[in-house]
């Protein structure tokens, strides 16, 4: 059972219209149970809330807040979960169903934060929630439009308490919400408490209500709202921080709070210097008339003095409990330095706390971050486009951060950082300005001053990409020579990025031995790196491609309907681009043997011009539709897609097929290829036909989401699109494998080691200034030193004579002026 509990506080006819509005949810009758609390109740309003059929009342003759009133309903609820919900929001009918499926999906999350929009469903009252330092929670994006920009599912710090879901048990060992708070940010506290716990928080954008947002406040002054959040700010902040987090961030916080209240109601904090005394001594004993804003901080830690004996029992249980660090806490916090109000001589002493208190050290601060791209950025968008927008999303939610393409193609969809496209010789004023840039492809090759050692900017080198391998196939159209200059020159930017980069991303453990290797013979993995972590992983890590949050939805037409395609046909889908290295040529002889026994199958290619003009169609494109043609296949069982569809479209196409397809060659490329748009197919929950000999493959066959089959076979090939198509056990075994695996690919999980890095960046250890050995080799005595020249002149003359000699020389001189030039020769 599902207890709804809602506060009403001399607001009846909201309170009538959210239970009403309650009554219709899309949820079984019997197991939902309807909870009115009535704060500081009168006759009136208990005889009208008292004739709703099917609402438990519960009266109060004070006015407990919504804290208060909300745990006294808790208190009568029967339900396993408690959805509390505002007197003056309303409910969508798939409220309450979209939350409760999340909490049993996932054992782990203790509350579900439903979405929320304004009244009229057009802007955003709560989609994610972000922490101050100084422990003020706010809603992150409130007032903006809602574009569909946040309708991926993903973990918070809180959620508002408009809309919250939290399971019953949980909430009573809890305590409930603290009532000390009476109203403002007790849904903050909650949810701090539950992650320091090891509980998460989940925002599920498919629970959707619509609120009036304040409307009990509506009588109230701005003053007395500021009192409340300033002392429940304390509050929040007293009692969950740690020891260490608590000794730097309370002074601060109490500073700031006084600041902020005077620089709000005006206060001329020079006013009591002794120079600024009145002629008449009299004047000095007069009031003075002070603004109530001005009062709100100062009155605020008043109170919270009084408390502080009852805040810090609270603190010492939620200490003892607690099982997550404050770092753990941090990406939840979204942009902790945040200094919430644009007042001058606030965010003046805003600064100044921050930086005497060294605050960054412990909330992490926000980090200017450039990504940096060749590829088209438009809605036609391919894997290397992809990867940069997504980057910098995850990063955004934290950092600064600006997307930057030298390509000519920009035309970006709406995005919370900024989308730019910039000339070659413009990218140095974006890397100065940057603390991290973020590079792919050959974008390095354009700023000289980033390549230099000595550049103090950090560089983060996204190799998911082995160009050099991808051009062995590609350059098979080209004359030799060109081709090996090509692969020469490609070969070099890598080399170019491994020698720079701080850090570095690949797609897979298959490519993280291949870029060691590579980093190894390039002479990066030095002592000094391998000493600081044995392991690696903090110079190069495994980020794969990923998945959206939320699951595809149709928002418009596909495949099906299209001249040749019926409604019940079997679609295979081939989700990318047309390449070199892939072999789609198995795949049409498969399908024509298939097709003479299932004449309903048909082959999609979703893409045959690549949406960046800077990349020419590849021969492979035009032998697969000449091999279509000459098997009679075109437009009766294969069609082609000859343009690129819209990356925020590719769902509709994705939802109409029946299983997904790749085929590649067996050579070095495969082995080491991370087929990016494959994992498509597992976020629609399609099953996976593949070519053995990659990473992707390695996938399918230990999770068992599909069928994996030998290269170059077009039998077992025809045999695996069978079993997927037309094998119902089988399907329904692989879409429930799908739909486990695919959490783990989401963009959020995939990209965790860059936030991570981004959070506290630093130097590769052989990138350190003035980094030198602190132990040397012991200086040898001349005569051990002519010993050992002898015995070395003695092997050269043995192994060439005096022209060997002659070479062993040169070389030795040339490696000892080496060490002189660098500082390392010994004295």
């Amino acid at each position: 059972m599902v207890s709804v509990i809602t506060v009403n506080y001399h607001g009846t006819d909201s309170t009538i219209t959210c239970l009403n509005a309650a009554r219709e949810l899309d949820y079984p009758p019997d197991r939902l149970e309807l909870i009115c609390v009535d704060n500081e109740s009168s006759a009136e309003n208990a005889e009208r809330l008292g004739a709703l059929d099917g609402v438990k009342l519960l009266t109060s003759g004070e006015n407990l807040g919504f804290a208060g009133g909300c745990n006294l309903g808790a208190g009568e609820a029967n339900g396993t979960v408690l959805a509390f919900l505002n007197n003056d929001a309303v409910p969508d009918p798939g409220w309450l169903r979209a939350a409760v499926g999340v909490l049993r999906a996932a054992p782990t999350v203790g509350a579900v934060a439903g979405k929320v929009l304004d009244w009229q469903g057009s802007r955003i009252d709560f989609v994610d929630g972000g922490l101050t330092w100084f422990g003020m929670g706010y809603k992150r994006h409130a007032g903006e439009l809602d574009d569909g920009r946040h309708d991926g599912a993903r973990d918070v710090l809180f959620g508002t308490g408009s809309s919250l879901f939290v399971r019953a048990e949980l909430f009573r060992a809890l305590g409930g919400f603290d009532e000390r708070f009476f109203m403002f940010y007790e849904d903050v506290d909650l949810g701090w408490r539950l992650n320091l716990r090891g509980w998460r928080v989940r925002y599920e954008p498919t629970s959707v209500a619509y609120h009036r947002h304040h409307e009990s406040m509506a009588a109230v002054s701005s003053a007395r709202e500021h009192y409340l959040l300033e002392r429940n700010a304390l509050a929040a902040l007293y009692k969950n921080v740690s020891e260490a987090t608590l000794a730097r961030a309370l002074p601060a916080a109490l500073a700031l709070s006084v600041r902020r209240s005077t620089a709000r109601g005006e206060l001329d904090p020079h006013q009591l210097e002794l120079d600024r005394r009145p002629a008449d001594p009299r004047e000095d004993e007069a009031p003075v008339p002070v603004d109530r804003q001005a009062l709100a901080g100062v009155l605020a830690i008043d109170r919270f003095v009084d408390l502080l004996p009852e805040f810090a029992r609270a603190r010492e249980v939620e200490q003892r409990e607690r099982v997550r660090s404050d770092a753990d806490l941090v990406p939840l916090l979204r942009k902790a330095m945040e200094p919430a109000y644009p007042l001058p001589r606030y965010l003046a002493a805003h600064d100044a706390l921050v930086e005497a208190f060294e605050l960054e050290k412990v909330f992490g601060g926000s980090r200017r971050i450039a990504v940096l791209t060749g590829d088209a950025i438009t809605e036609r968008m391919a894997g290397p486009a992809i990867r940069a927008w997504h980057t910098a999303e995850a990063l955004a939610v934290e950092h600064e951060v600006r997307l930057i393409s030298v390509n000519a193609e920009v035309a970006p969809a709406d995005a919370d950082f900024a989308v730019l496209r910039a000339a070659p010789r413009d990218l140095p004023s974006h890397v100065d300005w940057a603390d991290i840039v973020v590079v792919q492809g050959h974008v390095l090759e354009m700023v000289p001053a980033l390549r230099r050692q000595d550049s103090g900017t950090i560089v983060v080198c996204d190799i998911y990409d082995p160009m050099h391998l991808e051009l062995l196939e590609q350059g098979r159209d080209t004359d030799e020579q060109r081709r090996e200059a090509d692969l020469r020159g490609t070969t070099e930017v890598l080399n170019k990025q491994l020698r720079r980069g701080d850090f570095f991303l690949c797609a897979s453990q298959r490519q993280r031995h291949f870029w060691l290797g590579h980093l190894a013979a390039l002479g990066r993995i030095t002592p000094s790196v391998y000493d600081n972590d044995p392991t690696m992983r903090s110079m190069i890590s495994v980020v794969p491609f990923g998945l959206p949050n939320r699951p595809p939805s149709r928002t418009g037409p596909g495949i099906r309907g299209r001249q040749g395609i019926g409604t019940e046909d079997k679609i295979v889908l081939w989700a990318g681009g047309v390449y070199s290295w892939f072999d789609p040529l198995t795949l049409l002889h498969a399908v024509h043997r298939l097709s003479e026994h299932h004449p309903e199958l048909r082959l999609f290619f979703l893409g045959m011009r690549h949406p960046n003009p800077d990349v020419p169609e590849m021969g492979m494109a035009d032998r697969t539709r000449q091999l279509s043609e000459r098997l009679g296949l075109t437009d009766k069982h294969v069609f082609f897609n000859e343009t690129w569809v819209p990356y925020g479209q590719r769902q509709n196409y994705l939802l109409d097929a029946d299983c997904g397809v790749t085929t590649h060659f067996e050579h070095v490329e495969t082995t080491f290829a991370f087929r990016t748009r494959m994992l498509d197919y597992l976020w629609a929950g399609l099953p996976v036909v593949t070519t053995d000999g990659d990473s992707f493959a390695d996938l399918v066959r230990d999770e068992g989401l599909g069928v994996v089959v030998p290269a170059e076979d077009p039998r077992a090939l025809a045999n695996a699109l069978e079993r997927v198509l037309y094998d119902e056990p089988f399907i329904q075994g692989c879409e429930e494998r799908i739909a486990e695996v695919r959490e783990r690919f989401t963009w959020e999980t995939a990209l965790r080691p860059l936030t991570e890095f981004c959070r506290d960046p630093r130097p590769a250890p052989d990138r350190l200034p003035a980094s030198a050995p602190l132990t040397r080799t012991p200086r040898k005595s001349r005569t051990a030193a002519l010993r050992d020249d002898v015995g070395l002149l003695r092997e050269y003359l043995d192994q060439g004579g005096v022209r060997e000699v002659t070479k062993r020389a040169a070389g030795r001189l040339r490696r000892v002026a080496g060490q002189r030039l660098r500082g390392g020769g010994t004295s």
